[in-house]
């Protein structure tokens, strides 16, 4: 029985390493978003940067399990066989929470996670004991800390309202002061935005990033014999009185003198303070369960009682970390950093929700996100009514954005922000943790993060009138999944810690099982989405600023689009006849995918405008032209593939032999034709268009005389209507397609 805890310990430093994996994913947003979103550096500097926070912060890390320190759950009520089973559930849930997040590209909190499931799984385990011994549920308070639970749920609705308050305030007094032509300001200027965001860097880092390490309980003479982190709290007013008056100067300096860019000084130091913050304080997230399991085992099985009556009060001590074990963390961390695309992924979710201008956005208004738009327009319309224009002209002036050349070929590759708005994030962040810490209040790195940008950004008048609703829905998204993240890790590690108790060795087998096939499956869904998104097929916008360059364009696209449409139509129809559910599935799934990147270059023809040539401008018009036909073409397709798919799926009856017959005649003379007109247009052969469009009326007319086929047996031998309409539907479908295609390939006759 012995050698289930030496398994569960050896399970549990496997899981340690996963967890480091799937926990940095997620936590890369709170560091790398500014540096990436502003394009300051290069994206291999800031990995540099970033990558050397980690390891400094991992090295020197407590190593504590913070969770345990502040008292979750009191130790001293539990025994080693239950304090096992807790630690296991908390893993086991962990990785599984934290994957599902990064394989959806959403930011959540790992302190939040692992501080619920630890509250979840320790409160099963309570119940179990005290109805075992014949307690009541009101006997759980001397279990579990309900006045630190508390405290948690306060100090997360805190962080996310003073976050995106105080981000969106110095963000919008920043930009009074610097507007959008920062770098023409005089020197002094850019000098004391540099010391303030510097100084609240540096102490961040002395506060934060080592103030909760190990090394931060050192003392020295140089501090009056207190700990580092005492002399830091005892004099924080002079400390930062000195930093700021050395960096002001400092940033005046290398501005007037150096001509270096002071923003760009402030985006590399946040990135690294943040980096090592977040491996100083919340690598305990990640490792801190696994270390507090090996040496509470350590000091059973020396004890030589059985694991059933060890008690554990001892956790209720400082658990250090050996070094060895923080410098494996530390290269796992950096490593991840490095090759874990899922950590792009999620930062990429924070940059667009507060990218500059005009997206593709990511998620979709809901009834909330717009009642607070229209509010938020109503209450600027009051204020506007109550401002002297004197002083609104100077502020629209401040809010002027130099003009740049809107070229959407280019405008891909353009900073989602720029350099204040960076620097602002990150300073605001910093200062805010720092003053947190100071307190010791429990904020989540995370949550401060992302709503000082999401602040910055609404204040910044990135979000318009074009994407306010879509941008609040996200931020609302976001924070809906933090709590969502509590109210699951909660469940899931009670549901977990109670199967594991019922279950032994044997349960804790299946649910390592369950794990590694649910993060295998996600992976192998996560890299499959990625290469469809850069498969060959995928459409491209147009970038040409000349009638040539659109129709050569466009006939790329029109390629790969009915390449697409006579593979899903195949795959439609080969599952109608054959009842194959799984095939109509995709076929309607692959529809969706296609009508929504012929969408994306619906969205785009306002830059392909703005990029014409003035000689060129009838191309805007043959290019509205070709993808409304495209449009059409998807819509028939995806028509036939829906009413497949629900026909099938509600079990009506099949296609008759005859229907299915005519159905497969269909779509070989279409595979044919399909064939054909990508031929014609891969090649460019456009005078080969004629013979196409007379052979497709032929196709056409054979169409109708199907459907007039079926007209003569619904009078006569057809009996089911449910078929009667599917068929007809079909047909009618099918020639709307041939329609559509031969609209398309006329565009190219007048051209």
């Amino acid at each position: 029985m012995d050698n289930i805890y030496l398994l569960m310990i050896i399970a549990l430093a496997v899981l340690a390493v996963a967890d480091l994996v799937v926990g940095v994913s997620n936590d890369a947003v709170n560091f790398l978003n500014s540096a990436v979103g502003s394009k300051a550096v290069s994206m291999k500097t800031i990995m540099i940067v970033a990558s050397i926070g980690i390891a400094l912060g991992a090295i020197f890390s407590s190593g504590m399990m913070e969770v345990a320190r502040k008292g979750i759950f009191n130790p001293n009520m539990f025994m080693f066989a239950d304090i096992m089973v807790i630690f296991m559930a908390v893993m086991i849930t962990d990785i599984l929470l934290l994957d599902f997040f990064n394989t959806i590209g959403m930011p959540t909190s790992t302190t939040v996670s692992i501080v619920f499931e630890l509250l979840g799984a320790a409160v099963a385990i309570a119940l179990v004991k005290i109805y075992a011994g014949g307690g009541g549920f009101s006997e759980v308070v001397n279990y579990i800390n309900t006045s630190q639970a508390t405290e948690i749920i306060i100090g997360i609705l805190l962080s996310v309202i003073i976050s995106f308050t105080v981000g969106a305030i110095v963000q919008y007094v920043a930009r009074l002061l610097l507007s959008f032509n920062y770098d023409k300001k005089a020197a002094w200027v850019g000098a004391l935005f540099g010391g303030i965001a510097l100084t609240s860097m540096v102490y961040f880092i002395l506060l934060k990033g080592i103030g909760g390490t190990g090394i931060a309980k050192a003392s020295f003479a140089i501090t009056e014999g207190k700990t580092i982190k005492e002399f830091l709290e005892i004099h924080a007013v002079p400390i930062i009185a000195i930093n700021l008056a050395f960096w002001s100067a400092f940033s005046f300096v290398i501005i007037q003198f150096l001509k270096v860019n002071i923003y760009k000084i402030v985006i590399i130091v946040g990135t690294f303070a943040l980096a090592l913050a977040f491996a100083g304080n919340d690598l305990v997230n990640f490792i801190g369960v696994p270390i507090a399991a090996w040496q509470s085992y350590q000091v059973w099985a020396v004890s030589g009682i059985p694991a059933t009556e060890f008690g554990m009060s001892f956790l209720a001590d400082k658990v250090p970390t050996p070094t060895l074990l923080l410098f494996i963390s530390g290269i796992v961390m950096v490593l991840t950093l490095w090759f874990s695309k899922k950590a792009k992924y999620v930062a990429q979710t924070e940059i667009n929700l507060s990218r500059e201008g005009n997206s593709k956005e990511r998620f979709e208004p809901n009834f909330l996100s717009r009642v607070l738009v229209r509010s938020s327009k109503a209450i600027a319309f009051y204020f506007d009514a109550k401002t002297p224009k004197s002083i609104q002209d100077k502020i629209e002036k401040q809010f002027e954005k130099p003009q740049i050349q809107i070229e959407h070929a280019k405008n891909k590759d353009l900073p989602a922000f720029d350099l204040v708005r960076a620097a602002v994030n990150l300073m605001v962040a910093g200062i805010l943790i720092s003053i947190a810490t100071s307190y010791k209040l429990p904020l989540s790195t995370t949550y401060v993060t992302f709503m000082v940008a999401m602040g910055s950004s609404l204040s910044d008048r990135a979000w318009g009138s074009e994407s306010a609703v879509y941008r609040v829905a996200g931020v609302m998204n976001v924070i809906g999944g933090w709590f969502f993240t509590a109210i699951i890790a909660f469940i899931a590690a009670a549901t977990v810690a109670y199967l594991i108790h019922i279950g032994g060795s044997v349960m804790i087998s299946v649910l390592l099982l369950f794990s590694i096939l649910i993060i295998a499956r996600n992976s192998l869904n996560y890299l499959k989405k990625s290469k469809e998104l850069k498969a060959e097929d995928s459409l491209n916008n147009a970038e040409s600023n000349s009638v040539q360059g659109v129709i050569e364009e466009s006939a790329n696209n029109i390629s790969k689009v009915l390449k697409r449409v006579d593979k899903i139509q195949s795959t439609a129809i080969d599952g109608l006849v054959k009842e194959d559910l799984k095939k109509l599935k995709k076929a309607k799934n692959d529809v969706s995918k296609l009508e929504t990147e012929i969408e994306d270059l619906q969205n785009n023809i306002f830059y392909f405008i703005k990029n014409l040539q003035e000689s060129s401008i009838s191309a805007s018009s043959f290019y509205i032209d070709v993808i409304k036909t495209l449009q059409d073409i998807a819509q028939s397709i995806g028509f036939i593939s829906k009413i497949s798919y629900k026909h099938i799926h509600n079990n009506h009856k099949a296609l008759k032999e005859n229907q299915a017959s005519e159905l497969k005649e269909i779509e070989l003379q279409l595979n044919e034709m399909f064939s054909k007109t990508r031929s014609v247009f891969e090649t460019h052969s456009f005078n080969q268009i004629p013979y196409l469009i007379e052979e497709l009326e032929n196709l056409l007319a054979e169409v109708g005389n199907y459907t007039q086929k079926q007209v003569e047996r619904t009078r006569t031998t057809e009996s089911s209507p449910k078929n009667t309409t599917l068929y007809f539907s079909i047909l009618l479908e099918f020639e709307d397609l041939l329609k559509a295609k031969i609209n398309l390939l006329e565009l190219y006759t007048k051209v």
